[in-house]
């Protein structure tokens, strides 16, 4: 593994406040393109230091996710033309989890777009060219991604030839009881030309490592905010649980509209939306989430689709997902998917529908 250090923007801002009135201590960073906060309600100095921690473990994961960093493990995955590359166990175990969203999205989902992504400018309103775009999608298939662990010959077992055994979902599931010291980590694409993009899961992943760093700490009350990724844990100091607000489409996200209000216990909310990144062109809209058969902007009849889940890393891994399938499609998904306690769907004109377990 490299020993290079990349720059991360604004990293050494870092802003703590409180107590507030309620006992409230907050901390703010920038991180992920986003803007981070963590609120917790604990003694002051266990709240500095794990907010510290929490800070630590995002530029950790940052180094290792993102797509844009040069020696990140995605990147130099990305890089390497086909070849093996050997990565984190996080990188691993995250890489493991988006193959398993991509399968069950039916290909609405797809890891593996980061070739197609690369050609949109959302910024300065850039269409890709068609014939650029096109030969990018012959390199999307995240069935390509192509996973490995190897075990020392100690711990291999009779089951495993040779001290390693490539990878089957099931088996690039976390292993309760490996150790770093004897599993090696590996990841290449069969496409020498393909890209992988983790930026629909990445998020949700570090947002339950950071609750499980403040958890640890013995922290009980605190909510997390990965810029839209929100992990909620325990109920505020009068009983009542956290909240956060489904932002009105049809208004800006700086205008605070919302149409409605999401109380959250010891679960994770993420929003997708068709709004968070757009511009318009000849009369048209054109937004983030892209389709992996076309390469274009999925067709939908949702404009924000925010799904409730036990894990963060499940909220998001579902939410591109629902807002892609559409209204109809999607309610359908949350009724065959358990492990969605709930889904907000709404529609460009600010209309709801919510599909719940309860």
């Amino acid at each position: 593994m490299t020993e290079a250090i990349d720059p991360i923007p604004l990293e050494d801002e870092f802003r703590l406040q409180g107590p507030d009135a309620t006992g409230q201590y907050n901390a703010m960073f920038y991180a992920f393109n986003t803007v981070v906060t963590l609120q917790a309600f604990a003694d002051e100095s266990l709240c500095k230091q794990t907010f510290r921690q929490a800070l630590d473990a995002c530029r950790k994961f940052e180094r290792l996710f993102s797509r844009t960093l040069p020696h990140s493990d995605i990147a130099r995955l990305n890089d390497a033309h086909g070849s093996w590359v050997d990565v984190s166990r996080e990188t691993f175990d995250l890489l493991a989890a988006s193959k398993r969203y991509c399968e069950e999205s039916g290909g609405v989902f797809d890891i593996t777009m980061g070739s197609a992504v690369k050609l949109w400018d959302f910024h300065r309103g850039i269409i890709p060219d068609a014939a650029e775009l096109e030969e990018a999608l012959r390199h999307v298939d995240w069935r390509g991604v192509v996973l490995e662990q190897e075990f020392s010959q100690e711990d291999a077992g009779e089951n495993l030839q040779n001290g390693h055994a490539e990878t089957q979902d099931k088996r690039a599931e976390p292993q309760a009881d490996e150790s770093e010291k004897n599993v090696r980590h590996r990841a290449r694409l069969n496409d020498p030309r393909a890209s992988v993009d983790v930026g629909g899961t990445a998020k949700g992943y570090i947002a339950d490592a950071v609750g499980a760093i403040l958890l640890g700490a013995g922290i009980e009350r605190f909510i997390v905010n990965l810029g839209g990724n929100v992990l909620a844990h325990g109920a505020k100091p009068d009983g009542k649980p956290w909240r956060i607000g489904l932002q009105d489409p049809r208004a800006s996200r700086e205008s605070g509209k919302i149409v409605g209000a999401v109380p959250l216990t010891n679960v994770s909310a993420v929003t997708s939306g068709t709004y968070e990144r757009c511009f318009a062109h000849d009369g048209r809209t054109y937004h983030h989430i892209l389709d992996p058969k076309t390469g274009f902007p999925a067709e939908t009849d949702l404009a924000g689709a925010t799904v409730v889940a036990r894990t963060s890393l499940d909220a998001e891994g579902y939410s591109t997902t629902l807002l892609a399938l559409g209204k109809d499609a999607a309610a359908e998904f949350v009724r065959t998917h358990e492990s969605i306690l709930a889904a907000y769907l709404i529609d460009a004109k600010g209309r709801m529908s919510v599909i719940s377990r309860e």
